[in-house]
């Protein structure tokens, strides 16, 4: 009989001490990066983005980073230059085939109309929570006859009313992952609406990549908006300063130069395959006026695309 209670408080013990661990991890946070942009092609320097990120935000001890998420923009965007969403999607997928967290989410891509930022933002949240709805915790299962339902009771003769009820699991939360462009970006007239702009910052949060001597303190500083919410944007030092862009990869190729080492090899593997960049793609959508500035400044392109 003693020999049986001692093995009850060694079990009673080991749950209190999973219980712990369990409140500890639930006062984290569980953070889903996403990185929106066009990805024209993706660079190692993208996917450095993550790395970054997820080190940081899981150094702060609030926050546990649980996914990241790559969403290139749609065709619609007409970004000078910018080739079909079809191969930059593939160029993506590629690149994070062999990453156990990072993924590539193809809803914003297939639109046929430009999306909105904050509203991209929006949908990965409501598809986290009816994610979550579909996998709340099953009923108790019965413990099986013997021993382990002998050793339960003894639990239980301990811990009456002794252990907190399990609190429900908070939801993951969106925040958009960027560079200090786009904070600066920010303060472009007509590029984005001033109400996306607080609720990107307000209800979502970002997690911006910086560089030393890099203005992102100032951007916050010199907007009302910005400065209002920063606590809920974290700026990361990026100590190892890394200066590659989609743009000086497709002037290289334009060029005829090597991208080997600034882009994950099967990606350039499919560059090269299928010939993506060149002087005729980066006059794609010379003359279009920008998704946004239409949108927010009721021109079209009447007159001013050229052929």
């Amino acid at each position: 009989m003693g020999h049986n209670n001692k093995g009850g408080i060694r079990l009673f013990h080991l749950d209190q001490q999973l219980q712990v661990l369990n409140m500890e991890n639930s006062e984290k946070t569980e953070v889903v990066l996403l990185a929106c942009g066009s990805f024209n092609p993706i660079t190692n320097m993208h996917l450095r983005l993550f790395e970054l990120a997820r080190d940081y935000m899981n150094r702060t001890g609030k926050f546990k980073v649980i996914k990241g998420i790559i969403s290139p923009v749609g065709d619609a965007y007409k970004k000078k230059g910018l080739i079909s969403a079809h191969h930059r999607v593939i160029m993506a997928q590629l690149a994070t085939k062999n990453s156990s967290w990072v993924e590539v989410d193809t809803w914003e891509s297939l639109q046929k109309e430009w999306i909105e930022t904050a509203k991209v933002l929006r949908h990965h949240q409501e598809k986290l929570e009816a994610s979550s709805c579909d996998h709340q915790p099953d009923s108790p299962v019965l413990e099986k006859p013997g021993r382990k339902r002998k050793w339960a009771e003894q639990r239980s003769e301990f811990s009456q009313e002794k252990s907190p009820e399990p609190k429900r699991k908070a939801m993951p939360k969106v925040k958009l992952l960027c560079g200090a462009d786009l904070l600066e970006s920010f303060s472009v007239p007509n590029l984005w609406k001033s109400e996306d702009i607080t609720t990107i910052v307000g209800d979502y949060g970002i997690v911006c990549i910086t560089r030393a001597g890099n203005d992102a303190q100032k951007f916050i500083y010199e907007s009302d908006v910005l400065w209002r919410h920063q606590t809920n944007i974290h700026l990361v030092n990026e100590w190892i300063t890394n200066d590659i862009s989609s743009t000086k990869i497709r002037r290289a190729l334009r060029r005829g130069q090597s991208i080997r080492y600034l882009v994950p090899d099967i990606v350039q593997e499919y560059i090269e395959k299928h010939s993506l960049y060149s002087s005729e793609s980066e006059e794609r959508n010379v003359g279009v006026i920008l998704a946004p500035l239409q949108r927010y400044t009721g021109h079209t392109n009447s007159g001013t695309t050229t052929a």
